[in-house]
């Protein structure tokens, strides 16, 4: 059941004046998403950034590989690490939520054409991280 209809059919219980009572996991999950949702909402960071700079790349802690998308949909430990280094490193004003949704996306497009015209990297200027331009974000320089 989706985070969605478990507070839904908590607000209605409670409304009802029923006992609907969530399970601690469920609880948990809820209270989680609902933070998660409000930090994405409001443009508050909801995760912590630890940056570290390791052979001239940059690194917060959540993801260090260099191949996997972020999503727009869901929290992923990649949406998080891009937007750490955006923010951190690339001084972009976005929320640190984890949702690489379209102003993640806008934010990521200079670094992308920045990569083409110093580095001449001939990435395709999408706004996503993908296996070719996550050197690039990680890097401040030409990789």
């Amino acid at each position: 059941m989706n985070v969605r209809r478990h507070l839904a059919l908590a607000t209605a219980a409670a409304a009802l004046g029923g006992g609907l009572a969530l399970a601690p996991a469920a609880q948990a999950t809820t209270a989680q998403a609902t933070t998660a949702q409000a930090a994405q909402e409001s443009g508050a960071a909801a995760y912590s950034c630890h940056m570290k700079k390791k052979n001239g790349r940059w690194y917060a802690g959540h993801y260090s590989g260099n191949t996997v998308v972020p999503a727009a949909n869901k929290v992923t430990s990649a949406g998080i690490e891009a937007q750490c280094i955006l923010k951190h490193v690339w001084k972009k004003s976005i929320a640190v939520d984890g949702y690489f949704g379209p102003k993640s996306k806008a934010a990521f497009k200079p670094v992308q054409r920045s990569a083409n015209s110093v580095c001449n990297a001939k990435l395709k200027v999408d706004g996503l991280p993908g296996p070719k331009s996550w050197p690039y974000l990680r890097h401040t320089g030409c990789p």
